[in-house]
């Protein structure tokens, strides 16, 4: 038997400094990288409304399992023995997971609802073993949320073992669950919910965690250019497509992690109440911004691949999609921890919608660069306005 001792070694100890993300829970994230090309992938695949709802769908599973490992290293300490074959464990439940997405909802339905079934209650039992006699509080918790992904279970195996409408509802249903839960502080039946203020969050570790999600999401988004470019031959459109794509990454880049996220991050680890913050702003707004780098991803490969002619209609959707989803993502979550909403943003949204007709003259090269274009005119405007606010409260 393991003594309490043992057990109570696993849980990272506060000492008042941030918490720093360690290799392993690197190692972690390259699992994800393959999750995020193979969702890029189905997209391009099935450009419809109900490849958009699956890709929807499989990426809000995807987020969960990683968002929720991500809280579990932020009380559980990654350089432990037991916590790194946890996450060994997870890493191979979820390169399983990842191979399965294309079809999920096809031939490997079961494969995909397993993994992703054991990842999310495995998890959570291997908590509860942890923090048993060592953290009473998360043991409560963890209670709750292991109740919760119990509930979850049935709804993503029967929905394997379904075809057609049913299971999407299954599924859907679900994921309603996995959203629905943490807002409600995981309310369980005679165990009650959680505060906010009761979660013993280092905030600056998961800001990081998320920063380096969004990083693996904008790497593959320039994989795709690369792999696409590079097979294909280099004329001046193709040329000209690709440095379009790479300069709309390096605006994205510029939007997320330039003087708003460090500014985010700063608040979260100087709040009162980080558990709400991070729960908030960075387990659910923080979805949309990956959401709109994969489909701007899903634009550049449709735009390599066809820079000249006629913009068509699943072009000019990823092309304005992709970027508006990016920003609306980005000012939410700028709102929610600086205080102020983003006018960059918001005329940024506004010039999108102005754009979006422009696609029906425009060639597919020139109608994403004018929307890359609009990406940077928000970068520019941001630094230049954030820059002057934080000189002025230097000052003060």
């Amino acid at each position: 038997m393991i003594s309490a001792k043992a057990r109570a070694g696993v849980l990272r100890t506060r000492s008042g400094e941030h918490e720093r993300v360690t290799y392993v829970e690197l190692f972690f994230d390259l699992v994800f990288v393959f999750a995020i090309t193979q969702l890029s992938h189905l997209l391009l695949e099935h450009p419809t409304s109900l490849g958009m709802l699956q890709t929807a769908m499989l990426l809000s599973a995807v987020w969960w399992v990683w968002i929720d490992t991500s809280w579990v290293t932020n009380w559980l300490d990654p350089q432990t023995v037991p916590v790194r074959i946890m996450l060994f464990v997870l890493m191979l439940a979820g390169l399983v997971l990842s191979t399965s997405i294309p079809l999920a909802f096809e031939t490997r339905a079961l494969p995909f609802a397993g993994a992703y079934v054991l990842m999310q209650l495995g998890r959570s039992l291997f908590v509860l073993w942890a923090t048993r006699r060592t953290s009473p509080g998360n043991y409560l918790n963890f209670k709750r949320i292991t109740a919760w992904a119990v509930l979850s279970a049935p709804l993503w195996i029967a929905g394997a073992l379904v075809d057609g409408e049913a299971r999407y509802l299954c599924w859907g249903a679900a994921l309603a669950l996995d959203f629905i839960a943490p807002a409600t502080g995981f309310w369980t039946p005679g165990l009650g919910g959680s505060a906010t203020g009761e979660w013993d969050v280092e905030g600056h570790h998961i800001a990081e965690r998320c920063a380096l999600f969004t990083i693996i999401a904008l790497g593959e988004s320039i994989l795709v250019t690369g792999v696409t470019f590079g097979r294909m031959d280099w004329t001046a459109p193709t040329v000209a497509a690709a440095v379009t794509a790479f300069v709309g990454s390096i605006a994205m880049w510029w939007i997320y992690f330039n003087i708003g996220a460090e500014q985010g991050t700063a608040r979260i680890a100087s709040s009162d109440d980080p558990g709400r913050l991070a729960r908030l702003a960075y387990t659910y707004v923080h979805l949309l911004p990956i959401a709109g780098i994969i489909v701007a991803a899903v634009a550049d490969e449709l735009v390599l691949a066809h820079p000249s002619g006629h913009t068509d209609l699943k072009t000019a959707a990823a092309v304005i999609g992709g970027n508006a989803l990016f920003l609306v993502g980005n000012l939410m979550f700028k709102r929610i921890l600086l205080g102020r909403p983003a006018l960059s943003h918001m005329v940024g949204l506004g010039l999108l919608l102005l754009l979006a007709p422009a696609a029906l003259v425009l060639s597919p090269l020139a109608f994403a660069a004018a929307g890359n274009a609009v990406l940077v005119v928000v970068a520019v405007w941001e630094t230049w306005s954030l820059r002057g606010l934080v000189e002025a409260e230097e000052e003060i």
